[in-house]
């Protein structure tokens, strides 16, 4: 119900007062299906719907792993937050569910439509729709917590100047409490992943940030002590660094300076859900080299900074992608030099599984007692809500045995390895017959402190299993986690032992899946897809630097500007990345100020192209407009009512120019030129093929060009 400057979805206001009539930001259609969606399908539906899109819009926008980022943060029903740039609510529901009310601030009407319509139900939540800085002036300035989560990144844009990030940042100051927090989770320019061959997430191309966007564009991201500057320039003396891991967007686990990660955690580093990336080294390897150095905070991908007192969590861990009443969070605080574990339930429906912890302690406990394994203490407590947690004792100065194993195997201590490995074995054997089984007793879940070993995580059990099958299980998983293990002799000798082979391990590994199905399996019959999967589906692939190289002189992308004196090689350079397929190019052509006119040549043979479209300052250029500014050196073929023109490039230098200068005045700095086309290459023998077909065509009305699979309708 929309009253004067105002309307309602649900419980959700929507506050129009500073909204200009138009959408600056948007991305189109992709933001139509979503309003529609979340229309009509419940929030409990969205990984099925994401299943379903096989999107990468989609999975951004609706993922509740999106949520991972502040739901760790110590907000309760006292407090207010400010929430800049809600966009589409990927974090507003999680931050209406901690805290007392939530104000958020987005330009995008439609956007702002996507969150209220996903957060109907909740009674705290008003959204300001319009610029930042004509809302700004309006709002209050005793929030508890204002959070900027991949936004600050774009202080340029909502606020100009020269200094637009120190303005920004000293403005948001203003509204915070003496006591409260500013939270900003934003991509490390020089985070691992650059390096390793992923694209810089906002402009799309390679080693942008590492080069310092030598291209320009909206966004800035920062090293630390970039961030560090900007924050000690504008007065800020209380900030804490935290790293989020793999990244800010799809968090698993959030690491601070007083608890960083440890040597060989970081192995989940394929995250390329948006585009296709290279794979120039092991970023697993890398990472452990990194730990080791203590140079993890210079690398890691993303940043999350809180100013303002210092909170006790230390490090957070999420294992939400999974069903509903599987969910939990783990927490590790520090208070007074002490460290305590905690284990929370993720969704009220998993308070049943932090129960359940409790009785496997106890039967743990009496399984192990006159044995060389102890149980890690667990004391099931309750929030002031009633919710359940499970608070564990915290090993101080331990080793896993899984590190212990890899450093045998280093040292190449056959001696000491097998030792290890006896004693685990009698462990997993104790008294075993006619109870539970800790399904989950591998390396890393047992902790060594001198001669007193400890069993850490009892989460899952079995009674399906023997002592025999859980240590294969053991073994194998320590194997298959790195192929350096799996190939060692001392590892192949105890694999042997067992009786492992490949048929065992294809059963292992079957076993494996089965587990994970029933992870994800909710009690209602629906299935969760894992976000490992899920990049699978969304197709985007992850290519090793040779293959990518192999194919680059083929797909040479040039772009040449023009500044008013025509196209020189000097105002040229290559675009290997805007290939995103094999066929398929997407180009997004970052423009400095002053380019009137802007070239890409797709190749440097003869093709065909088809051009899907050409998108310039956010918007698809309409068919009149293509007419005034689009101009090739090849033949159309194929021009149709939906705007998709098909060029025959008989040249070896095929090129499509698009004049900036004829749609309205030339380019600022940073603004895109996106052009999407598919292309074809021709063999001498295909240009003559199909240049004898267009002479007899001439009096038909037209025919089918086809390769490998693809198809190029040419219309006559």
């Amino acid at each position: 119900m929309q009253t004067g400057r105002t309307e309602k979805i649900g419980n959700v206001v929507l506050d129009y007062s500073h909204y200009p009539e138009q959408d600056f930001y948007c991305d189109g259609a992709s933001e139509d299906a979503l309003l529609e969606l979340v229309k009509t399908i419940p929030p409990r539906e969205y990984p099925q719907e994401i299943y379903k899109a096989a999107s990468w819009e989609v999975l951004y926008h609706l993922s509740d792993l999106r949520e991972n980022i502040v739901g760790w943060l110590p907000v309760d029903k006292s407090m207010k937050v400010l929430e800049i740039g809600s966009g589409c609510g990927a974090i507003t529901g999680s931050l209406a569910q901690k805290a007392g009310s939530v104000t958020c601030v987005d330009l995008s009407k439609k956007r702002s439509l996507i969150n209220a319509y996903r957060h109907q139900d909740c009674d705290n939540v008003t959204i300001h729709v319009g610029n930042f800085s004509d809302i700004e002036p309006d709002l209050p300035t005793d929030y508890d917590f204002v959070c900027l989560i991949g936004v600050f990144e774009y202080g340029q844009s909502y606020i100009g100047g020269k200094t637009p990030f120190h303005d920004f940042y000293r403005i948001i100051k203003k509204h915070v409490k003496s006591d409260g927090h500013i939270v900003i989770a934003i991509e490390n320019k020089l985070g691992l992943k650059y390096w390793a061959g992923c694209r810089e997430d906002h402009v799309g191309t390679f080693f942008s940030g590492l080069e310092d966007y030598p291209q320009g564009g909206a966004a800035r991201t920062f090293s630390r002590s970039g961030l560090e500057k900007i924050l000690k320039e504008c007065g800020e003396t209380e900030y804490h660094f935290y790293y989020p891991y793999p990244d800010y967007k799809f968090m698993t686990t959030l690491y601070s300076d007083r608890y960083l990660p440890k040597v060989g955690e970081l192995s989940n580093n394929l995250r390329n859900f948006d585009r296709d990336r290279m794979l120039l080294f092991d970023e697993k390897k890398v990472f452990d080299m990194l730990i080791r150095e203590g140079l993890f905070g210079q690398y890691s991908n993303s940043f999350l900074v809180m100013t303002g007192p210092m909170t006790d969590i230390v490090y957070s861990r999420f294992s939400n992608d999974r069903a509903e009443h599987l969910s939990i969070r783990t927490d590790i605080l520090e208070k007074d030099g002490k460290h305590t574990v905690r284990k929370y339930p993720a969704t009220s429906a998993a308070t049943a599984h932090i129960e359940a912890l409790a009785e496997n302690e106890c039967v743990f406990t009496e399984r192990f007692k006159d044995s060389t394994l102890s149980v890690n203490r667990l004391e099931l407590k309750r929030n002031p809500d009633g919710l359940p947690f499970a608070e564990i004792e915290y090993l101080e100065n331990s080793r896993t045995l899984e590190e212990l194993l890899d450093e045998c195997l280093q040292n190449n201590d056959e001696a000491g390895f097998d030792k290890l490995f006896d004693r685990y074995c009698k462990i997993a054997a104790w008294k075993a017959e006619g109870t539970k089984q800790d399904y989950d007793l591998t390396f890393p879940n047992i902790c060594v402190q001198g001669d007193i070993w400890t069993m850490i995580d009892y989460e899952w059990t079995t009674d399906k299993l023997t002592p025999q099958q859980i240590i294969s299980r053991a073994l194998n998983c320590y194997g298959q986690e790195d192929p350096v293990r799996m190939e060692h002799p001392i590892v192949k000798k105890h694999l042997e032992a067992l009786g492992i082979g490949k048929e065992q391990m294809r059963e292992l590994s079957e076993k494996e899946l089965a587990f994970q199905r029933f992870v994800l399996q909710e009690k209602d019959g629906r299935s969760r897809t894992a976000l490992g999967q899920l990049r699978h589906l969304i197709g985007n692939r992850a290519v090793p630097y040779q293959e990518f190289f192999a194919r680059a002189d083929r797909k040479k992308v040039q772009v040449f500007e023009d500044f008013g004196a025509g196209y020189t090689p000097e105002h040229s350079y290559y675009q290997y990345d805007a290939y995103e397929a094999d066929d398929l190019i997407n180009a997004r052509i970052i423009c400095k100020a002053g380019t009137k006119a802007i070239r890409l040549d797709p190749a440097e043979l003869p093709c065909l192209v088809q051009i899907h479209g050409i998108e310039w300052r956010g918007k698809a250029l309409t068919r009149a407009q293509l007419d005034q500014c689009l101009s090739t050196n090849g033949q159309v073929l194929a021009d149709t009512p939906s705007h998709v023109p098909t060029v025959l490039f008989e040249t070896g230098d095929p090129n499509i120019s698009v004049r900036l200068d004829c749609l309205d005045n030339e380019a600022t700095d940073g603004e895109a030129l996106i052009i999407r086309a598919q292309i074809a290459w021709l063999s001498a023998e295909m240009l003559q093929d199909i240049q004898a077909r267009l002479a007899a065509a001439a009096r038909r009305k037209g025919f089918w060009f086809q390769r490998e699979k693809k198809q190029f309708r040419i219309i006559w």
